[in-house]
């Protein structure tokens, strides 16, 4: 009886170990290409159709809650988020910070610009 407690304990732990070994943590992020601007989902993947190299509009689908955006790009380049598809107002001010930003809610959000 005590082996079979022991295994069961053994195989819980093994199972947490597990479990914790798939939940992404900030380390286990994907991280955004160099020269990008990338929306983080929610699990801490990066999905191709969020990741923007160019300058200009770039309009959203399905990215709703609160994610987390990383300006990687270069040269001091920003961002903004509008409310409006191709960039249409109302806009937030043009970000510039190289980094993670806070998580925010993308539900009212439909496009991402980057600016020089």
């Amino acid at each position: 009886m005590r082996k079979i407690a022991t295994a069961a304990a053994g195989l819980s732990l093994a199972m947490g170990a597990l479990g914790l070994a798939v939940a992404p943590s900030a380390e286990a992020a994907t991280p955004c290409p160099s020269g990008a601007v990338c929306i983080r989902e929610t699990n801490g993947t990066i999905l191709n159709r969020n990741i923007f190299y160019s300058y200009g509009a770039h309009n959203l689908s399905n990215v709703i809650g609160k994610r987390v955006i990383v300006n990687n790009q270069t040269g001091n380049a920003g961002f903004k988020l509008c409310r409006g598809y191709n960039g249409g107002s109302p806009c937030t001010d043009v970000e510039r910070y190289r980094g993670s930003y806070e998580p925010y809610n993308m539900t009212p959000i439909n496009s991402v610009v980057l600016v020089k």
